[in-house]
This record gives structure tokens, sequence and C-alpha cells, in this order.
């Protein structure tokens, strides 16, 4: 983790403390936060009349529904369970931290650095890749655990990228969740889910009704009302069929027979430009 005597630190699940102790003695902060509070009370006890008391700041709470902090870095021996979420709720964080050091079950941290082409590749891998640097430190058997858990761990070095992308996120998600629950399958295929269908219509509609030339002032009644669904519609012919036009997208940027398994951030880049250029959206 490289930490630094001026370092605030994030630990999430910090038990009984043996982790942040160690890091106490080397930072000017640790903000550790927990969700047991007979935890938090063992923890309380262990610094109690230290030296490192008045460095430490405990939350008590469920971390994925708690406000972070500012801090540099964030290191810790997550709890398994949480891991994708707490990912994403890191890498979208405001402002920025340095880096987390954090622990992980093996094969979720094989899928964060995973490459197109991998069989571990998947949305977990793209959408991490896309926000952060993310390197596979090392492996920890489970026998170095007491009791010994039912699988096997890596640590990984997590990296923001700032500036981040100038990519709306959601429209990527979308884009991406879409592509990815049939990854094996050509983008062709599956972008004839009718589900996926109904969904871009929908939006396309929408779009299409906000571009309209319409007073300002409707279009924040249609917003607020969230009426917008085929009002205004008057620019879309009416034989149109959203179908065809995401066809033509695929086709027009040369993905149409591609997967999502081989296709790697750039690739999804230009998809999404490809679609939003023709009013079609994710979000």
């Amino acid at each position: 983790a490289a930490l630094r005597r001026t370092d605030v630190i994030l630990e999430v699940g910090p038990g009984t403390g043996n982790l942040t102790v160690k890091m106490l003695e080397k930072v000017k902060k640790v903000i550790a936060c927990e969700i047991d509070p007979r935890l938090v009370g063992e923890l309380q006890k262990r610094i109690q009349g230290t030296c490192l008391a008045n460095k430490l700041e405990i939350k008590v709470g469920d971390i994925l529904k708690t406000d972070l902090p500012f801090f540099d870095a964030c290191v810790a021996n997550l709890p398994y369970q949480i891991s994708s979420p707490f990912v994403f709720k890191l890498l979208l964080h405001r402002p920025f931290f340095r880096c987390a050091i954090l622990m992980f079950q093996r094969e979720f941290a094989l899928r964060l650095v995973a490459k197109p082409g991998s069989k571990l590749y998947c949305r977990l891998s793209i959408n991490t890749q896309l926000l952060a640097r993310v390197d596979h430190l090392m492996k920890v058997g489970k026998n170095n655990f007491r009791p010994p858990p039912k699988v096997e761990s890596s640590v990984v070095r997590i990296e923001p990228k700032n500036p981040p992308p100038p990519i709306n996120f959601q429209e990527w998600d979308g884009l991406v969740r879409i592509a990815f629950v049939r990854k094996n399958k050509t983008l062709s295929a599956a972008f004839k889910s009718s589900a996926v269908e109904q969904l871009l219509d929908h939006n396309y509609r929408i779009h299409c009704s906000l571009h309209n030339t319409v007073s300002t002032f409707l279009i924040y009644c249609i917003l607020f009302l969230c009426m917008v669904t085929y009002i205004l519609t008057s620019e879309i012919p009416e034989n149109f069929k959203i179908a065809e036009k995401i066809q033509t997208v695929l086709k027009d940027t040369g993905y149409s027979e591609k997967r999502a398994r081989s296709m790697d951030i750039d690739d999804f880049i230009r998809l999404l430009h490809g679609f939003n250029s023709e009013g079609i959206h994710f979000s």
C-alpha cells in the first residue's frame, strides 16, 4: 500500500483490528467501517488507552449504505459478499483517492484483471478496467487463515484513472450489460432480444421528442412528469422499427458479428458512439 505518515486510510470490515493496528502505527488516521457492533466493541477495547486511540475513527453501519468520507487510500480484507458493489462504489467516489489494496476471493480477483478472450472476462472486468488500472499482486492460500475458509484469496491493487474517461458511465454500463448477458453470442443476436428492443425503442422515442422543435417549458414538463413515451414523435415514421435501426448500426460500425467476450474497451467506446450518433441511448 506504500502508506505515508500523512495518509487517511479507509478500512472496511476491520474485525478485531489486526490490520487496523498495523496501519495506525504508520498513518495519520484510519477510518474503520464495521457493521457488527460486537466487533466494534472489541476494536475499541483493543486500542483504548493507547497512543493510537486518537488516530482511529470508527463508523458503525453498512458501508454500501454509507457516504464514503475523504481518504487517501483504501486498505482492507474486504467481506467477500460485498466485493462487486463496493468496488464500483469506490470507483465512482469523488474526490479521487490514490489507490485501494483489497483482498478478494481468488476467482473474483481474476475476473477483475481478465482480458478479452479469457474465460473469466466479463462485464465486471471491462467496467473496472474502464475506470481504473487493476493489478493482481499476490495469491493468499486458505491455510493462511484461522479457521481456513473454503476459498482461495488474492490481493489486488486498484488505481482509479484520474481524470476518468469522458464517458457517461450509465450509458456505457447499459450497453455492456446487454452485450455480456450472452457474451458468446454475436452482438447481432444479443440485440434481437424483445426486451432489449423495447428498451431501446422507448429511449429512442424520448430522444426524438426532446430534440424536436418544442418549447423549453414543454420539455421540462415531459421530464418532470415522466410522460415522454410516444409524445411528440412526429419525426418518427409510422413504419419505424427499432430492430432495423439497431442492426444497421451494428453493421455500419462493423460489430454485427463480433462477440462481447473478445471486445476491448476501445471496441465498446466505438460501438457506443455509433449508437448515440443515431439517437439510440442506454440510460
